[in-house]
């Protein structure tokens, strides 16, 4: 039995100015229980095409659905729908993680008889079962990205976008980061922006590549790897530029 679609967005298109076009008509689907990568070398579209797929930017033209609620026209119940964590944690350093997280789950309306339990599910889930009472600031940056996650995961939504999580982490980090988002992709489905190749290779089921802020690829990570490795498959789909299936 095919997965449902949990997001659907069709011929996003977003300018800057009257002739600098970000973004130009891309049109992308996920599913349940899949992790999806967005590859791109910078200046692509990625951040432009995540903030439209999270409501943080409209679209000059095209349409976005997540968990078949039109962004646009039900923006709350959308929105209800999704987790975000931009490539900069919007984080506040000077407050509790627990104050913050619980703060978050008030924005993303967890019922107030939820909110303690769906605290201590975020904090098991990304390792800050011992970090409740510190002050975000003190953290390492590897803990400020978990804090980073749980917002972005803490009312349980059925869609998770993560852009460059594991940007500026030792190894160690990374490895639990990594580890975390695979176990989100069994229960949520996870759009993944990152410039780390092994990452994709590691953790997405299907890729999509932009490139000037078009799509220039969609398949699945073996059907890039049927070209080399992760490496050379992209470099060759970038170089030559045309548009895949």
């Amino acid at each position: 039995m095919t997965a449902p679609v949990t997001l659907s967005a069709q011929d996003l298109t977003r300018r800057h100015g009257a002739r600098l076009v970000a973004v130009s008509g891309v049109s992308l689907e996920l599913r349940r229980g899949e992790v999806l990568g967005l590859l791109g070398h910078n200046g692509a579209g990625k951040s432009t095409t995540l903030q439209m797929l999270t409501g943080a930017l409209p679209p000059d033209s095209g349409t976005v659905k997540i968990c078949d609620f039109d962004l646009a026209g039900q923006p709350e119940l959308a929105k209800a729908c999704i987790g975000f964590l931009p490539e900069h944690p919007p984080l506040y350093r000077d407050m509790r993680v627990d104050d913050y997280l619980l703060f978050t789950a008030r924005l993303h309306k967890v019922p107030s008889g939820k909110l303690a339990a769906a605290l201590e599910q975020a904090k098991q889930r990304c390792g800050l079962q011992e970090h409740g009472r510190k002050i975000i600031g003190t953290l390492s940056k590897g803990y400020q990205q978990r804090v980073g996650i749980a917002q972005a995961i803490i009312h349980n939504p059925a869609v998770v976008v993560l852009d460059e999580p594991t940007v500026g982490l030792d190894p160690a980090q990374i490895r639990d980061i990594r580890a975390l988002i695979r176990e989100l992709g069994d229960n949520s489905s996870v759009i993944l922006s990152t410039h780390l190749l092994n990452e994709v290779e590691n953790l997405c089921d299907r890729v999509i590549i932009l490139q000037h802020g078009r799509l220039i690829f969609s398949g699945s990570s073996a059907e890039m790897l049927a070209n080399g490795n992760m490496e050379e498959a992209f470099l060759q789909i970038t170089e030559s530029g045309v548009t895949g299936k």
